[in-house]
């Protein structure tokens, strides 16, 4: 299992959005020394923001830890057998390269997961830079010295030959190194002695062989990289394609409706006015109404007192 790394002040600002990093960062070193910390102050303030693609590799660390830890199982397993043959014994490359292959291609999809989630493009450049600190990451795995996963501000290359050796593992306790952990040493580069005839010959063919199957599935590994990566910016851009082609059928439902709704607000105001219309002639009619029940009462009052004064003269 990898080993964990002590947490320190700042591992947050490795967790957040890259466009809070600054902010953050600089909020936390005035934090830290109005509290009286110069020193880790300083160091906070000193943290550059990571480039996208080391934002990414930070993001795998800190929210997809078990991928992370599977490929660092299996760069050190290379890295292992690597070491075998470099000191001249037999060991198997295949198996190990092709666990950190699969390993790296699972966490190369995540990776594109993670820009996407977070609106940052996966273009073609930024997905070989991801790959390239990845790989890095793995080469180092935890030995001292190694960069700090999950608080990376750059990009890692690769180490070199001399480098690789020095990941070597050591053997027993040396003095000067801290009690109870091997000190890295650099593998003896012994110069071969003169070979003769067909054994030089053949030796000379097999290293050659050797060479070029190595170069072959370093090659074979970044095709299949990049065939990730390529896959990866067509998934994200038929996303888009996809959003805007939604955006655009939403546009026009809105365009749509604001007509729809432009109609019915005219409509609705003409049946406004002939509604206020009708009640002024609704009420015309039944003051009219009113008018002539009253004249209809008057009447049959008069009708009344003609028949009663009708009937006091025939008495």
């Amino acid at each position: 299992m990898p080993a964990v790394r002590e947490t320190t002040a700042g591992d947050e600002l490795f967790r957040l959005p890259l466009s809070e990093f600054t902010a953050a960062r600089n909020a936390l070193a005035a934090k830290l020394k109005k509290a009286g910390d110069s020193e880790e102050s300083d160091r906070i303030k000193a943290l550059s923001k990571p480039p996208v693609s080391a934002w990414v590799a930070n993001q795998l660390y800190w929210k997809h830890r078990v991928a992370f830890d599977r490929l660092l199982g299996a760069g050190e397993q290379f890295r292992n057998a690597q070491a075998a043959q470099l000191a001249g014994k037999s060991a198997d490359l295949r198996g190990p390269l092709d666990a950190r292959r699969e390993a790296l291609g699972e966490v190369t999809k995540l990776a594109a997961e993670v820009l996407r989630e977070a609106g940052h493009p996966s273009s073609p450049e930024v997905m070989r830079r991801i790959m390239t600190t990845l790989e890095a990451v793995a080469t180092y795995g935890t030995h001292p010295g190694a960069p700090a996963a999950g608080r990376l501000t750059a990009d890692i290359d690769p180490p070199g030959f001399e480098v690789l050796a020095a990941l070597v593992p050591g053997g027993s306790h040396r003095p000067g190194t801290a009690k109870g952990h091997a000190a890295p040493r650099v593998i003896p580069f012994n110069q071969p002695k003169p070979r003769q005839g067909a054994r030089k010959a053949a030796d000379d063919r097999e290293d050659s062989r050797r060479a070029e199957q190595a170069r072959r599935e370093r090659q074979n590994e970044a095709r299949k990289a990049l065939q990730e990566a390529e896959r990866a910016l067509v998934e994200t851009r038929r996303a888009a394609e996809r959003a805007r082609a939604e955006m655009k059928e939403a546009a026009a439902r809105a365009k749509t409706a604001e007509k729809d709704k432009a109609a019915l607000e005219a409509r609705l105001e003409k049946l406004s006015a002939a509604a206020e219309t009708a009640r002024q002639a609704a009420r015309q009619v039944a003051s009219r109404a009113e008018e002539a029940a009253q004249a209809v009462d008057d009447a049959e009052r008069a009708v009344a007192a003609a028949r009663e004064q009708l009937r006091e003269v025939e008495s």
